[in-house]
């Protein structure tokens, strides 16, 4: 009888923690597609709004600027919800901006995209503090399947919003809204989750930042500056890579689907990166040909006119692109010794980090506006990329946030 009530509970766990994987992989499809669908679409939304390239550039960094804002207060919101229920609050939350986004005004254009970035960055937080939590013994490859998730849909983001505005007549608006229905999914399972867990979610302990000493912490400051420049190089190349590569004589369409391509390449690395980092004490050498990939890929844009070496230079961009972000998020989890102190630095390294960030989409078209050409621009991302090798680097080394 005993035995049999043992198989029942271990039965009961096995099944919750099937349906927990299914909800961070729903929750991470959600975390990029109302982001990354914009790029490809940003010089239609242009012509239909009147938007110049620094405020086109100021869409993509509104999600960042709340990123920042939110991420601090997330762990206290997790401490009195739990963290199932602030991420099922998070996914209403992006929900309804999408819906918001979709209407063709300025106003609710950039209104719709502050509820998005409020909703993601929930996520953006707290996934990463729930897989140390729930599979202390499997952080790398839980953050690998998390992060491969979400590379995975928001490369088809990129690459079906101008066959979804085209192709089906929907408007970039209709484009747009089509990314809502990731999130409506995830907000079902998510329901049913907190049911089964019949509200016993493991909150957050209380986060006091001014109490802390994470915000002096030599080594939380390099995480996040590494978090922060690698992705001023994501949303950057979210956002203006296609415009470059139309520059270069390559059709609307085509860059699209080359934008999609360039997260697509990235998804191997995106998956095995964070399983490597996790056996590995030091992460310094993963780190520099990350960054040596970055340097190469955006020096390809700069010098190359070809067809090939386009490619070639997207490729590795892909590369390092799909690798830092999952080697940040690896970080958070490798460097702390519990999942309190994983919150802590999830918390100052996601905001620091996306404050950062944000910088990037406004800072190169207010570039291009003063150049008239991307030369002066993809200059700055190759000192970026040298950044983000350095901080990549330091942050590689074997020791922990005290």
């Amino acid at each position: 009888m005993e035995i049999q009530k043992t198989v029942v509970q271990k039965q009961k766990k096995s099944l919750f923690l099937f349906f927990f994987t299914m909800g961070i992989v729903l929750v991470a499809f959600n975390l990029r597609p109302a982001i990354t669908s914009v790029g490809p679409l940003v010089g239609v939304i242009q012509a239909d709004l009147g938007l110049a390239h620094w405020s086109a550039g100021l869409l993509m960094s509104v999600p960042l600027i709340t990123f920042a804002i939110m991420s601090p207060i997330v762990p206290k919101i997790a401490n009195r919800l739990t963290n199932e229920k602030t991420l099922l609050l998070g996914l209403c939350v992006l929900l309804i901006g999408v819906c918001i986004r979709s209407v063709s005004m300025s106003f609710f254009l950039f209104f719709g995209t502050v509820f998005i970035g409020m909703g993601i960055s929930i996520g953006n937080v707290l996934l990463p503090v729930v897989i140390k939590d729930k599979f202390p013994q499997k952080f790398g490859l839980m953050t690998s399947i998390y992060s491969t998730s979400m590379g995975l849909v928001a490369s088809l983001a990129s690459g079906l919003s101008v066959p979804l505005a085209s192709g089906l007549n929907l408007g970039w608006q209709g484009a747009l809204i089509v990314w809502g229905i990731p999130a409506v999914l995830a907000i079902l399972i998510w329901v049913y989750l907190i049911r089964l867990d019949q509200g016993k979610g493991n909150p957050i302990k209380s986060v006091s930042l001014s109490a802390t000493k994470i915000w002096r912490s030599p080594l939380a400051w390099q995480i996040a500056l590494f978090m922060g420049f690698q992705s001023f190089l994501f949303y950057v190349t979210i956002t203006w890579l296609p415009e470059i590569l139309i520059s270069h004589g390559i059709s609307r369409g085509t860059a699209g689907w080359l934008l999609s391509f360039t997260q697509i390449i990235g998804l191997p690395s995106s998956f095995f990166i964070p399983v490597l980092a996790a056996r590995l004490n030091s992460q310094v050498w993963v780190a520099f040909a990350l960054g040596l990939c970055s340097v190469v890929g955006y020096a390809g844009l700069w010098f190359g006119s070809s067809f090939p070496i386009l490619i070639i230079s997207i490729t590795l961009i892909g590369i390092a692109l799909g690798g830092n972000f999952p080697l940040a998020l690896s970080y958070i989890g490798i460097r702390t010794r519990s999942a309190k102190r994983s919150a802590e630095l999830s918390g100052m390294a996601q905001s620091t980090g996306y404050l950062l960030a944000a910088v990037g989409p406004i800072f190169i078209g207010y570039l291009f506006d003063m150049a008239q050409d991307w030369t002066t621009p993809l200059f700055a991302l190759i000192l970026i990329s040298a950044l983000v090798m350095i901080f990549g680097v330091s942050s590689g080394r074997a020791r922990h946030v005290e």
